[in-house]
């Protein structure tokens, strides 16, 4: 449904995006996934006609954008910023689009009603928008998105002012709803959990380009490189040497090489994840630093005796200060 060719952008003479290429498939939802700054929302502005590239196409429905303005571009979007309009209630919000569009008052009315009662709202057409919460706020937003049927619609961090409990619920949610109506979407974030429980795709961006693209789980077991296993927190990275005996060399000593991923290239690292540590009667020695009770599981954070620090994590709390020892089950190679 939509391909980004090459698209390149610059900001303030330094490149912005490079050669970003993309391809999205009519009912899937893509999230783009990166840090502040990486250009996340000025590639959303692109597709959306409010930027223009230095080069590159962006194709719609197999037609070309260049020259289409964003209002017969068929795409609709959502921002942080929900814009409602504060002097009209929720039916007015909702409906306000489809007077852009020249609607039937009739078809304007049932529509309104359709897209609410979609958005779990059934009967808040006459509240003020004012008082409501703000998940209410949310869902009269994406009402207002949803009402005129664009193809394609785009989210720009719409969960991001909310409190961690109530956007967990609400990413749950309005992906029930996309994936219901078959809405093909874009959706772009900085937070890893919200993107892999939003999305059928992950594409992170980095550095000016697209670093890795896949589905959550591929994404999560096989890290492109060091700075994807990071921005996905996961830190025990360790400077790492390939031998030709089948071996891998560390600062925390040597290991088996994996039966997968062998990464060429001079600069190799040994990642660690912490569910594949383990607490033995000997191995590597280890201090505890600090441990916190997270998820289910307790994370602590330890000093090895070659002075490299490493996340664990255990079933039992650590007392800080006390001398462990660790067994590293297995290890993976990624590159820098």
């Amino acid at each position: 449904m939509l391909e980004l060719v090459n698209i390149t952008k610059q900001y303030a003479g330094a490149p912005l995006l490079h050669d970003i290429s993309l391809t999205i498939h009519a009912g899937e939802i893509v999230s783009l996934l990166g840090p502040s700054g990486s250009g996340k929302t000025t590639l959303l502005r692109i597709i959306a006609g409010l930027e223009q590239p230095e080069q590159g196409e962006v194709i719609f429905e197999g037609r070309h954008l260049r020259d289409v303005p964003p209002h017969r571009r068929g795409i609709g979007m959502m921002f942080q910023d929900l814009a409602l309009f504060p002097h009209k209630n929720v039916f007015e919000n909702v409906a306000f689009g489809l007077r852009m569009q020249g609607l039937a008052r009739a078809e304007i009315r049932a529509r309104v009603h359709e897209t609410l009662t979609l958005v779990g709202l059934a009967g808040f057409a006459e509240r003020d928008v004012n008082n409501l919460s703000g998940g209410e706020q949310q869902r009269v937003a994406l009402a207002r998105a949803l009402a005129p049927r664009p193809r394609l619609l785009m989210f720009d961090e719409p969960l991001g002012a909310l409190d961690r409990l109530l956007r967990e619920q609400l990413v749950t949610e309005l992906r029930a709803i996309l994936k219901r109506i078959g809405m093909t979407a874009l959706y772009v974030t900085h937070d890893q959990d919200e993107a892999f429980a939003m999305a059928d795709r992950v594409a992170i961006l980095h550095a000016t380009r697209i670093v890795q693209l896949g589905t959550p789980a591929e994404i999560y077991r096989a890290p492109a490189n060091t700075f994807v296993a990071q921005f996905l927190g996961l830190t025990n990275l360790f400077p790492a040497r390939q031998r030709d005996d089948g071996t891998v060399e560390t600062g925390l000593g040597e290991f088996a090489l994996p039966p997968t991923g062998h990464p060429g290239g001079p600069s190799v690292y040994a990642l660690i994840r912490p569910e594949r540590v383990r607490i033995s009667t000997t191995g590597i020695a280890a201090q505890v630093e600090e441990c916190v009770f997270r998820a289910g599981k307790y994370r602590a954070r330890v000093l090895t005796a070659q002075g490299a620090r490493m996340t664990i994590e255990t079933e039992n709390a650590l007392a800080l200060g006390a001398t462990i020892h660790l067994h590293i089950q297995t290890i993976e190679l990624i590159q820098e």
